[in-house]
């Protein structure tokens, strides 16, 4: 078992269903308070879910947290169960999948979650080493978004998008070298878009694996975006692009064969 905090994260986690709850305890300091209606609608979903509450002292759940900053309630709650990369191509046409290669800050990961659901993303794919995991921090940065979204993790993520190549997605990344602007690739064909680490972007393999190499153009001083600013800028022209233009799935062409010589 593990902990949720904040109003967002649980109330988000007992819509989704993606979560079995052991409990829900609330601060008897903010039952008290004028400002208590929030909380009192997020005890009506866990009664009408039928889970428990309990009400305890405010320093009792900073305690169970870890932190301050839980809003009068933590969830103890089962760990995520993630899926496999096949499952996050569940769905209509166009697909899009967001690829993350080792974003190591928790709150550039919830951030990022938060917008991949709010633009439509299909599913996450995430890497096991070298990178944030899935914490009540970045829960929370992605205001219970997270619960919502198909989450896959693997441990080799060049050979993850092999496998979504082969599914006939385009592999996107974006890179402050790219050659082709983000607004002016068509993102109405299946598409897995790839966001690199904080500060040194892509890994060389995965960088090689990708279709084609996208730059956010800066007009200022500075050279880049953080990433999950970066991420955001992009997936929601891909939203853009999908509401305004009717659909083309491009079929990738097929591997060449290796034969004697090669």
């Amino acid at each position: 078992m593990e902990t949720l905090y904040g109003l967002h994260p649980v109330e988000e986690a007992l819509r989704s269903g993606t979560r079995r709850f052991d409990h829900v305890c609330v601060a008897r300091e903010r039952l008290q308070h004028g400002d208590a209606k929030r909380l009192e609608e997020m005890i009506a979903l866990c009664r009408a879910a039928g889970v428990k509450v309990r009400t305890e002292p405010r320093d009792a759940l900073t305690q169970l947290a870890g932190t301050a900053a839980h809003q009068g309630v933590v969830a103890i709650v089962s760990e995520r169960d993630f899926l496999g990369v096949e499952d996050l191509l569940k769905g209509t046409e166009p697909r899009l999948v967001l690829a993350l290669d080792g974003i190591e800050d928790p709150q550039n990961l919830g951030a990022l979650l938060r917008t991949a659901e709010g633009a439509g993303v299909d599913g996450v794919l995430l890497t096991e080493r070298r990178s944030a995991p899935l914490s009540a921090v970045a829960i929370k940065a992605s205001a219970g978004a997270a619960e919502h979204l198909r989450l896959a993790r693997v441990v080799n993520l060049v050979r993850a998008l092999e496998m979504l190549k082969e599914r006939n997605l385009w592999c996107v990344g974006l890179d402050e070298r790219g050659t082709q602007d983000y607004d002016s690739y068509d993102f109405t064909t299946n598409t897995v878009l790839v966001l690199g680490r904080e500060g040194a972007g892509l890994h060389d393999l995965v960088r090689k694996t990708c279709d084609h190499l996208l730059r956010i153009p800066m007009a200022g001083r500075v050279d880049s975006l953080n990433v999950s600013a970066a991420g955001a800028v992009v997936l929601f022209e891909v939203a853009r692009q999908r509401r305004s233009r009717p659909a083309v799935i491009a079929s990738r062409p097929p591997k060449p064969k290796k034969g004697l010589g090669s």
